[in-house]
């Protein structure tokens, strides 16, 4: 639990733009010169015996929410998710090409846009289409789907459990009435509550909640209300996301008026709140931005330093091939990531020619996937076994990293991180500035100014 008395506005001079880390190297890294034949080589060159991570894209929202950074279609037409139903089915079959979709999978995942948005026939139809291409899902497959709670029925919740969904994440981000009307996402608590009964109802034990801070007109006082009433829930696990504020890549977020916005100093003394509150009730600060309940198999995770992270935020089941499905997907390998177009007349341009609907991507060389693995460590459990890395990837890690540590001596001299021979730890305070702290062992980021920099403030 973080108890000690902080500055944080000595703090502040670290609200600079910075990656999340949800890949490395990051998405403005990709390319397009990465085509479909790289893809395909790389689906032909893959272990066999590694298992899949299925990610599908239902892009389709009724209204814009203004903070929200996806690739989203604003639609209320039928005809319109009907159509991209046929195009996933066509995309379906141009994988099994070239993908052997016989291998095991141990996840899949629904995000968006918002997934139940699709009629449960719908929903029932893709879920089939998927099953019916990648037939071996393990026993214990993670199966989950985002969930917009003004969009979800019990008929929806027998749909998906049928598919085997054992994991939903809801979608609150906040409850006070002020910053739900400013965000244009009005959803009443009832509407919050009632979902989690229909979910409790259907058995399932996994749910998450996403909530963001940082949004117009929040203040401690404000969040910290929201975070009583959450709780009230009882969820297994809470997502709760710095509010990413770009509005050169959405339009929707010009919408706000950013003196409304709490400054960095005020942001992070809501993290430390949040992190308290969580922690004194009985959860545990699981990565960046994570809780879970001791419990949880994300909390067993960190314990033992096999915590991972990708696209679709921390989980347990590393070693797996990522592969993204529908418009704008991304998916990755062990030394390749790609993404689909993002708009829909390409993607559906490309599946009407015969091809994979490869937008970009990026081949990984050997320092990418050393540097890959340093920052997914410290991403996912706040420290990095430093011989493990040397054994790995036979470096001597001191040499190889010796101008990065030297970016490192500002965090260890504010008692952010400790370094030894044989390991780095970030303290309880550092977890709240990870990113910052990642950041020197990215070898992109150097070569770009820091006003050049197109990421969300890392507070």
């Amino acid at each position: 639990m973080v108890k000690e008395m902080i500055d944080f506005k000595q703090f502040e001079k670290y609200s600079k733009p910075g990656p999340r880390y949800t890949s490395y190297p990051t998405a403005p890294v990709f390319n397009e010169n990465f085509k479909e034949e790289n893809l395909i080589a790389h689906f032909k060159a893959q272990d066999s015996s590694r298992a899949l991570s299925l990610y599908i894209h239902i892009p389709f929202c009724r209204s814009a929410c203004y903070f929200c950074g996806c690739n989203v279609i604003f639609t209320s037409k039928e005809d319109k998710k009907t159509r991209y139903i046929s195009y996933l089915k066509k995309e379906l079959a141009l994988l099994k090409q070239h993908l052997d979709t016989s291998r095991t999978v141990t996840q899949m995942h629904f995000g968006g846009g918002t997934p139940t948005f699709l009629s449960t026939e719908q929903l029932n139809e893709v879920i089939g289409l998927i099953k019916e291409t990648f037939p071996n899902f393990s026993s214990d497959a993670e199966i989950s789907c985002e969930v917009d709670p003004r969009y979800f029925t019990k008929e929806h919740m027998d749909v998906l459990k049928n598919g085997g969904c054992n994991r939903l994440s809801f979608g609150v981000q906040d409850i006070n009435e002020q910053v739900q009307k400013e965000i244009h996402r009005i959803q009443p608590f009832e509407t919050t509550q009632n979902v989690m009964q229909i979910a409790r109802d259907a058995g399932i034990t996994s749910v998450n909640i996403d909530l963001i801070y940082g949004l117009p007109y929040q203040t401690k006082e404000t969040f910290k209300e929201t975070l009583q009433k959450v709780i009230t829930l009882n969820p297994d696990r809470l997502a709760v996301f710095n509010y990413a504020h770009v509005p050169w890549l959405m339009k929707t977020m010009r919408k706000f008026d950013e003196t409304t916005f709490a400054p960095p100093s005020e942001k992070l003394e809501i993290l430390k709140d949040t992190i308290e509150f969580f922690t004194s009730n009985g959860y545990k600060m699981v990565g960046m931005d994570h809780f879970a309940k001791p419990e949880d198999e994300l909390f067993k995770a960190i314990e033992k330093g096999e915590l991972h992270r990708n696209f679709q935020g921390y989980t347990t089941k590393g070693g797996a091939d990522l592969i993204g499905i529908g418009v704008t997907s991304i998916g990755d390998g062990v030394d390749y990531y790609v993404q689909n177009f993002k708009e829909l007349k390409e993607y559906e341009e490309a599946i009407d020619s015969g091809h994979l609907p490869v937008f970009k991507g990026y081949a990984l060389s050997l320092d990418d996937q050393i540097r890959q693995t340093v920052i997914m460590e410290l991403m996912s459990n706040f420290a990095l076994n430093i011989p493990r890395i040397e054994t790995m990837f036979k470096i001597d890690f001191n040499e190889y990293f010796k101008d990065d540590l030297k970016e490192l001596d500002e965090f260890v001299n504010e008692r952010l991180v400790s370094i030894t021979h044989d390991k780095i730890t970030v303290s309880q305070t550092g977890t709240m500035l990870i990113r910052n702290i990642c950041m020197p062992f990215d070898a992109y980021l150097k070569h770009v100014p820091e006003n050049k920099r197109r990421f969300s403030k890392t507070i």
